[in-house]
C-alpha cells in the first residue's frame, strides 16, 4: 500500500508513577526530516529515536512532540552542602568580629543561603526508561502510518482515475489523426484546383503532398510512449513503498510526450487535446509530491 508524505499520531501511557504523550505529525518533503521537542532529561535518547522512526518512515518532514511528568518525584532528592554553610558561617564571624556586630546567626537564615541546600535528581534508570518511552513511540507511529496509508489509497485512487481519463484522451488524438490527413488533402486539391483552373490535376503529385504532410504531424510514437508511461504509471502504483520518486520521473516522461504533441499539432482539436493532457499531466505532478 502506497503512503502519503501527510500524517499524525498520538499516543500516550499514563500511570501511577509517571506520564508520557507522544505526538508526531509531518507533511511534504524531498527526504526525511525530523524535528524532535521534548524535555532536556530525554535528550539522550535521541539517536535511538530517530532510528526507530526510520524503521517505518522513509520521506517526509516529521515534527515529534513527547512530554513527560513525574508523578512521584521519587528521583530527586535534597543535598545539604555542609563546606559551603561552614564558609558562609565563617565569614559572617570575621564579618561580626571586625564590624563589632552580634552574632546573630540563625539555622533558619544560614539554610537560606545560596546552595546551602539544593534539589539534585537521582539517576535515571535509561534502560528502563527507554523500554517506556520506546513503546509509547511505536504506538504514535503505528497510528501515524495507518494514517498515511488511508491518505495514500485515496491519492493512488484520484490518480488511477486521472490515468482513465489521459488515455481516452490520447484514444482522441490517434483516432483525429487520419482525420486531419483528409481534411488536408481535400483542402489541398480544392486549392489546386483554383490555382490550375482545367488544367490536369496530377494524383501523384497531391499524394507526395499529404505524405510530407503526414510525416510532419504524426505522432504515433509521442502517443505510444505515452500510453505506455501511463500504464506503467499504474502498474507502479501497486507497490508498496518508495515509489514517490519513480512516479515523478515517469510523470516528467509523460509531460514531455504532451509536449511534442502539442508542438507538432497543426490542428485545434489535437492543440485543445495535448493542453488537456498537459494539464491533467501536472495535476498528476502535484498528487504524486504528496506520495513516500
Amino acid at each position: 500500500m502506497i503512503k502519503s508524505m501527510t500524517g499524525f499520531g498520538r499516543a500516550e501511557r499514563l500511570d501511577e508513577e509517571k506520564k508520557i504523550t507522544v505526538e508526531m505529525k509531518s507533511v511534504n518533503h524531498r527526504y526525511l526530516d525530523i524535528n524532535m521537542r521534548m524535555p532536556k532529561k530525554l535528550s539522550i535518547f535521541e539517536a535511538s529515536i530517530r532510528s526507530l522512526l526510520k524503521e517505518s518512515i522513509q520521506r517526509g518532514k516529521v515534527d515529534l512532540f513527547i512530554t513527560y511528568e513525574d508523578y512521584t518525584k521519587a528521583g530527586v532528592f535534597i543535598k545539604y552542602n555542609k563546606e559551603i554553610a561552614r564558609q558562609y558561617l565563617e565569614y559572617l564571624e570575621e564579618m561580626g568580629d571586625e564590624f563589632g556586630l552580634d552574632q546573630d546567626i540563625s539555622v533558619g537564615m544560614l539554610s537560606r543561603y545560596p546552595e546551602v541546600f539544593t534539589m539534585e535528581e537521582q539517576a535515571v534508570d535509561e534502560s528502563r526508561l527507554w523500554d517506556l518511552l520506546s513503546q509509547v513511540i511505536r504506538e504514535a507511529a503505528a497510528q501515524f502510518v495507518e494514517a498515511r496509508e488511508r491518505e495514500g489509497e485515496h491519492l493512488r485512487r484520484d490518480i488511477l482515475e486521472k490515468l482513465d481519463g489521459m488515455e481516452k484522451k490520447v484514444d482522441l488524438v490517434e483516432a483525429r489523426s487520419p482525420q486531419i490527413l483528409k481534411e488536408y488533402r481535400e483542402k489541398l486539391e480544392t486549392k489546386v484546383k483554383e490555382l490550375l483552373s482545367d488544367t490536369q490535376i496530377e494524383e501523384s503529385r497531391i499524394a507526395a503532398e499529404v505524405i510530407l504532410f503526414a510525416d510532419k504531424i504524426c505522432t504515433d510514437e509521442e502517443t505510444v510512449r505515452l500510453r505506455s508511461h501511463i500504464r506503467h504509471m499504474a502498474k507502479v502504483l501497486s507497490e508498496s513503498e518508495g515509489i514517490g520518486r519513480k512516479l515523478d520521473f515517469i510523470a516528467q516522461e509523460m509531460n514531455r510526450e504532451a509536449n511534442t504533441i502539442l508542438s507538432k499539432a497543426n490542428d485545434l482539436e489535437t492543440s485543445n487535446l495535448a493542453i488537456d493532457l498537459k494539464t491533467e499531466i501536472e495535476k498528476v505532478r502535484e498528487q504524486i509530491q504528496n506520495i513516500e
